[in-house]
């Protein structure tokens, strides 16, 4: 498969593990660097054109599931630590190799944090095609 390095390709960074336990040990000093380590990390991407938008989220939020009667909303969402997802970038670079070597110089890996990154679909995948809609 090759890739057309002239057009960026879209990938998502998500933050795993960044749960308040993740933090908890810091001291309100190291909490400062590490804010400014996030902060210096995101706007160096930014600057290069490589980080189209990124937030962290909330600790708190709501999980709807279900459908039609058997739906439900619980406020959460209750996920094991390990999984709590703390935050995303979306990023505008070559190929996967690239926004893997971004994802290395995370600040939050040595705190124990993941990143996953998964690349933005146009439709889909699992229903690409159907009823004639075709990737963009």
């Amino acid at each position: 498969m090759t890739t057309d390095t002239l057009s960026p390709q879209r990938f998502m960074l998500i933050f795993r593990n960044a749960g308040a336990d993740t933090h908890a040990h810091l001291t309100p000093d190291q909490r400062v660097a590490l804010a400014k380590q996030w902060n210096d990390w995101y706007d160096g991407l930014a600057a290069r054109g490589k980080a189209q938008q990124g937030s962290p989220l909330e600790l708190h939020g709501r999980v709807v599931s279900g459908a039609g009667v058997s739906q439900r909303v619980i406020d959460g969402p209750y996920a094991e630590a390990k999984e709590i997802v703390g935050g995303f970038i979306v990023l505008s670079v070559a190929h996967l190799d690239e926004a893997t070597e971004i994802a290395t110089h995370c600040p939050g890996l040595p705190l124990g944090l993941t990143v996953e990154i998964r690349p933005l679909a146009p439709v889909s995948p699992v229903l690409d095609g159907v009823h004639g809609r075709d990737a963009i």
